[in-house]
């Protein structure tokens, strides 16, 4: 009876052993290379994963390989991330863009939250509403009176259309009950010039593009898309403080990996990458160009996308946005 039960036992722990997951998985997990699907090479998405991705290797001990996948507006690399096997080998840089992508041109096979999980935010940062100093305006208040006044005469660069930017710029509308133009533009390079030039009356982009032009006076800040001042820029007031409460954005990148990938996988690839966004040359970089560090868990970056998407839904459905 005893050589019975002992035998039993040890089948039930076999059993166990081999459908259950483990922190054994996690322990030997990573024995090959891990590849880091981005977008566009070159890009400030782009250069925080390629830090986190070199920190990964030395914490791992295997080679990280980023591979960047830009085009179809991000689906492309999202389609690639999403039908990768789940088991922790390859990452996967999702945006505020692909967010918008699933609001706008949903594709079943790669969508966040779903297709694709989360493991944690990289960056976040909110946009600037700053205008050419020809434009008579010191402050979003008296921004907003001249909109009212010249009804569809200003304009300001919206980035594509459907991003979060030209949504932003949706709801400021809305908001502040203002007709103002906005223009689209494929490329950064483009924009900016025509604002300086005073083409373009406007822009609504982040600090790590506009923070030279208005430290050097060639464009005027009236207010940041955020909640709370930038750390990096205190003197520029939060779009409530101006007098638009609620008018607030935030564009973000984080880290997601294929539907199945492990739990004790995904704890693991948590730690590392917040590991490496403590770094200190990483985190001040970060903060100096007017973003927030991230690093909140699988959990609350899953709540987070949600949120997003449930307010521009709104805001798409209420403006009358669609794909292009």
């Amino acid at each position: 009876m005893d050589g019975f039960r002992t035998i039993a036992i040890s089948l039930l722990v076999a059993v166990t052993a081999a459908t259950s997951p483990t922190p054994a998985l996690a322990q030997t997990f990573p024995t090959k290379a891990i590849r880091f699907i981005a977008g566009g090479a070159g890009s400030p998405a782009d250069m925080r994963v390629r830090q986190v991705a070199e920190k990964l290797k030395e914490s791992l001990g295997q080679p990280v390989v980023v591979d960047n996948r830009p085009g179809a507006n991000g689906a492309i690399g999202a389609k690639l991330a999403a039908r990768a096997a789940p088991d922790g080998y390859t990452l996967f840089n999702c945006t505020i863009l692909h967010a918008l992508n699933d609001l706008l041109n949903p594709d079943p096979s790669s969508r966040l939250n779903k297709e694709l999980v989360p493991i944690t935010r990289l960056t976040s940062g909110p946009p600037i509403l700053a205008v050419n100093p020809s434009i008579p305006a010191a402050s979003l208040h008296e921004f907003i009176a001249l909109a009212k006044a010249r009804p569809g005469a200003l304009s300001y660069a919206a980035s594509s259309q459907g991003s979060v930017i030209h949504l932003l710029g949706e709801l400021i509308k809305s908001k502040a009950g203002i007709n103002i133009r906005a223009i689209s533009y494929k490329f950064t390079s483009q924009e900016i010039p025509d604002v300086l030039g005073g083409h373009i009356n406007g822009t609504l982009n982040y600090y790590n593009i506009l923070g030279p032009h208005i430290n050097s006076g060639k464009l005027r800040a009236l207010a940041v898309a955020s909640a709370k001042r930038l750390q990096a820029a205190p003197a520029i007031p939060t779009m409530s403080e101006a007098g638009l409460p609620g008018a607030e954005a935030t564009g973000w990148n984080g880290v997601c990996v294929p539907a199945g990938v492990p739990q004790p996988v995904i704890d693991l690839l948590h730690r590392e990458v917040v590991k490496a966004l403590n770094d200190p040359v990483i985190r001040n970089q970060i903060i100096e160009t007017g973003a927030t560090v991230g690093g909140d868990r699988p959990e609350e970056f899953a709540a987070y996308i949600r949120a997003d998407l449930i307010k521009w839904g709104k805001v798409i459905k209420d403006s009358g946005i669609s794909a292009q």
